[in-house]
């Protein structure tokens, strides 16, 4: 059974019209708050690639109008399942832009799970985007997706991911912390957010993100160090995730 749904999202940004523009329809900016790894042919009619690893998923641009609007859609999935996705960019007298994203489309068979993924999914990556455009400006990241799915959910799986990461404690968003997964050098900075699934910390070279929603685990990090290796990032937190979960 399909579902039509419709998502709403809105925020305020410390950034001009031009710079949410660069972060939303460009490939690098893209990759420096969003999932996966994103291309962009800029113009309507253009192509939109995103990769989750090694695994393309393109859409086709239906609006392009420079600092103000973006939008594009995938095709046709079985049972006239799709994806649209606009952005609308206004810019304040005062300084400082409002983005309002529309996500829309119909979804297949678990569309409940799938939608409410697609909401808080949506509420973490906008606060990403306000901490790359606030901590990181003019700058672009390179991308570190994992994932694991068939993991189960819930407190059992996030409970393991924590202990994987070293947090011994409640982290409240706000507190600083000192991650140490196994084979990597400790990663110390902020929990800049902290959701039910969620945890997002901020350091001062990358914005490192893991979830866990519906039966996956996600690692998602947008690293800004110069001299990071994206795919030896890529494979290391694969490995570790693998190892975790074994």
């Amino acid at each position: 059974m399909t579902h039509a749904f419709e998502l709403r999202k809105e925020i305020e940004l410390r950034a001009t019209a031009e710079e949410v523009w660069d972060a939303v329809a460009t490939g690098p900016g893209l990759n420096s708050w969003y999932m996966g790894r994103n291309e962009i042919e800029p113009r309507e009619g253009g192509r939109v690639r995103q990769f989750f690893g090694d695994f393309p998923s393109d859409a086709t641009i239906t609006a392009w109008e420079p600092n103000r609007r973006y939008a594009f859609r995938s095709g046709e999935g079985e049972g006239g399942t799709f994806m649209a996705l606009e952005y609308r960019i206004e810019g304040r007298a005062q300084g400082g832009t409002v983005l309002r994203i529309v996500h829309n489309g119909v979804l297949g068979e678990g569309w409940e799970a799938e939608l409410d993924a697609l909401h808080r999914g949506w509420d973490m990556y906008l606060h990403t985007l306000d901490q790359y455009l606030t901590h990181f400006p003019g700058k672009f990241a390179l991308v570190v997706f994992g994932a694991r799915p068939g993991e189960g959910a819930g407190e059992p799986v996030w409970r393991l991911l924590e202990r994987g990461l070293g947090i011994e404690r409640e982290v409240v968003q706000g507190d600083r912390v000192r991650l140490t997964p196994e084979g990597f050098e400790p990663i110390e900075g902020v929990a800049d957010y902290v959701a039910p699934g969620f945890l997002g910390v901020r350091t001062g070279d990358g914005l490192y993100r893991f979830i866990c929603l519906q039966d996956t685990v996600v690692i998602g990090h947008h690293l800004f160090a110069d001299e990071a290796d994206p795919k030896e990032a890529e494979q290391a937190w694969e490995d570790w995730l693998g190892k975790l979960f074994a």
